[in-house]
């Protein structure tokens, strides 16, 4: 009981595990749960729904919460001997799910259970659980049983080494730029920068790819030469078109063999391509549903995009002296579009959301709408910027969540929100287990005395991912596989993280989270006016960018031959969709780690597919705004009780037509974008 993956009284003990403490750790735990296994497909075994819970999910669900720990840290503080002892337990936890996933004796219990025995909650749960053992090749036998076990380790396997691989190349690349290179850059951007080569000993300024210095870098230097030599660096990473001290980390391989793997996997499973079986746990039917609903949102988007374009084009000609922009210009245009044609900039905008008062004005806003209280809370952390927290009602603990907002080396890019444990009746103690959630981000670090400046997207990704962290924390639901997010669609599950987003323009919100960095002073209602009418600035071209990576991922899965090049497939689907064509070098499909290190294969399309559901139902908190312009707390409480308590519970579907009272329709999401139809 000295390692502390083993200890499970409270939280996980982050700031006292080692990568030594792994194997043992993972082994030990891998050990009970084989035994409990054993117990709960004994013949004499009883095939009772809380009898199998009380022996195997116990057992399961430790080495859960600890190979989650290993996990996280293996993504948030990656050093070589934690990734190294990562990749030494990774099949063998892979191998135990997924011959736990495939069992015919645990399988054959789950078949004898009786399901008038059952609560709602369990019903749905054993519902679920019966699909996912045909799902998990529970009905395969002999060299196809055998072969579809080898498939999942050696996917777990690629997986990991394509997330390696993005992360390293990204982490390997820097430029040293000088202080001319950088004119237009945001002080704020420089200051770190700087401070960066400093801290190495080294002249100038460094920049890297992460994206708190890549993306403002690309939106304000003046230098097209500094934007393009980025912009290579960006788009060839992890690939054959890197530069020859990265080609190392190459993924064009693990792509290939990833995808031929699962069109495998697929057809052990009877199903013709990987397509069809992503779907079967959805809410879209078929894959032909998800590629018709792109396209017909593509057409519907295309003429607003045809518009974006030529206002950028124009503008870059007549104001930038750029005849004929190239992909590296484009941010840079866009950035100087806006302003001018809105009178304001990022970097304006910027100097009002310092990182404290976004995060007090966030938990107002929930605090608010759901009946809660969050405050400060204490555990151990794995880094002295990660912040803790809990969230109560009516004086009773309901959840609580890590925060870890910073960018550093060794953290993979994007944000995310994870589970730590799940809010469980637990089988063994009766006692009611609550959840907890991380909420991660990369949001670049204040310089100085002064606090972390976010972008307004920044603060845009920052309540998506708090939306997510709802969803888990505020559930209501004591089984665990349907509690929090477990057991919803994943084509629904960013329902919530995308209605949250929209919070971010309402003034009335806005106006809470916002004191200029030097003066205190809040976001002047001018600027926001401004900020407002850019709002759908150039949506048209941002749907399109979407559709394109949901259409490639969805054809990708269903049409394409995994022993051809995949760029030529690409260049099909941009050939259709998308109105600016990259460089024939550029390789944004080998760190697309959405499809291949991230669980969104064939599921891209969730995204635009979720946002129709989180449009129409935010469109429930515009018809019920409050004479002070705040968004009605009985909606936020229907809500609340429709859709996040619910969880997994009851398909999603029928959770959205609890809040809405209807299935959901498209012109919420179009309205929003500033694509309506003309009336």
């Amino acid at each position: 009981m000295n390692n502390p993956l083993l200890c499970f009284d409270d939280l996980p003990l982050f700031d006292r595990i080692t990568p030594a403490q792994v194997a043992p750790a993972i082994d030990c735990l891998l050990a009970d749960a084989n035994a409990a296994l054993a117990t709960a497909t004994a013949d004499d075994f009883p095939p009772r729904w809380n009898d199998i819970a009380r022996v195997l999910e116990v057992a399961t669900e430790k080495l859960g919460r600890a190979w989650g720990a290993v996990s996280h840290l293996n993504s948030v503080a990656d050093t070589p001997a934690l990734r190294a002892a990562y990749n030494e337990a990774l099949p063998k936890v892979t191998e135990f799910f997924t011959r736990l996933g495939s069992d015919e004796h645990l399988y054959a219990k789950y078949k004898a259970i009786d399901p008038g025995t059952l609560n709602a909650e369990q019903l749905q749960a054993h519902k679920n659980a019966m699909r996912n053992f045909v799902l998990g090749g529970a009905e395969l036998a002999g060299q196809e049983r055998a072969r579809f076990a080898a498939i999942q380790e050696r996917q777990a396997e690629l997986s990991q080494k394509f997330s390696e691989n993005a992360l390293d190349a990204t982490d390997a690349f820097a430029y040293y730029a000088d202080v001319s290179e950088l004119e237009g850059v945001p002080d704020d951007v420089k200051q770190a920068a700087l401070a960066s080569a400093l801290a190495e000993g080294k002249v100038g300024y460094k920049l890297t790819l992460k994206m708190p210095c890549y993306l403002p870098v690309m939106q304000f230097t003046r230098s097209s030469a500094l934007r393009e030599k980025l912009y290579r660096a960006y788009v060839t990473r992890a690939s054959d078109q890197a530069g020859a001290d990265t080609r190392q980390f190459d993924n064009s391989a693990l792509m290939a063999e990833m995808l031929a793997l699962r069109l495998e996997e697929a057809r052990l499973l009877g199903y013709r391509n990987f397509g069809e079986l992503s779907v079967v746990p959805k809410m879209a039917e078929n894959p032909q549903q998800v590629i018709t609903f792109l396209r017909d949102l593509a057409a519907k988007a295309r003429p607003f995009a045809e518009k974006d374009l030529a206002d950028l084009r124009e503008f870059a000609s007549q104001h930038l002296s750029l005849p004929d922009p190239q992909a590296w210009d484009w941010p840079y245009v866009s950035e100087k579009l806006k302003e001018a044609r809105y009178a304001f900039s990022e970097r304006q905008v910027k100097q009002y959301f310092t990182a404290p008062k976004v995060l007090a004005g966030l938990f107002q806003i929930v605090e608010t709408l759901f009946e809660v209280s969050i405050r400060k809370d204490t555990a151990p952390v794995w880094h002295p910027s990660v912040e803790f927290y809990r969230i109560e009602r009516a004086n009773s603990l309901v959840g609580q969540f890590y925060l870890d907002p910073s960018a550093r080396k060794g953290k993979r890019g994007g944000a995310w929100m994870d589970d730590v444990r799940t809010r469980w009746l637990r089988p063994d103690t009766h006692q009611l287990q609550t959840p907890v959630a991380h909420l991660v981000c990369n949001f670049a670090d204040g310089v100085g005395t002064k606090p972390a400046l976010l972008t307004h997207d920044d603060v845009t990704t920052l309540f998506h991912e708090f939306g997510h962290g709802l969803h888990h924390l505020l559930s209501q639901v004591n089984e665990r596989d349907v509690s929090g997010i477990s057991g919803v669609e994943w084509d629904a599950v960013e329902l919530p993280s995308q209605l949250m987003e929209n919070f971010c323009w309402e003034w009335d919100v806005l106006k809470n989270m916002t004191a200029h960095v030097d003066t205190g002073a809040p976001l002047p209602r001018a600027l926001f006016d401004k900020m407002l009418a850019a709002k759908n600035f150039q949506s048209g071209m941002q749907t399109l960018r979407q559709i394109e990576f949901s259409l490639f991922d969805m054809l990708l899965h269903t049409a394409h031959d995994p022993a051809l090049d995949l760029m030529a497939l690409l260049a099909q689907v941009r050939a259709e969709v998308a109105l600016l064509q990259p460089p024939h070098w550029s390789r944004t499909a080998h760190t697309f780690s959405h499809i291949f290190a991230g669980g969104y294969a064939a599921g891209y399309y969730s995204y635009k597919w979720a946002e129709v559901l989180s449009a129409d139902a935010y469109a429930a908190f515009e018809e019920s705004v409050g004479h002070d312009g705040l968004p009605n707390r009985e909606t936020g409480r229907k809500y609340r009780q429709a859709i996040l308590e619910a969880g997994g519970s009851r398909p999603a579907m029928e959770s959205f037509k609890a809040f809405r009272g209807r299935e959901p329709n498209l012109e919420a999401l179009l309205r929003h974008q500033g694509m309506a139809p003309a009336k």
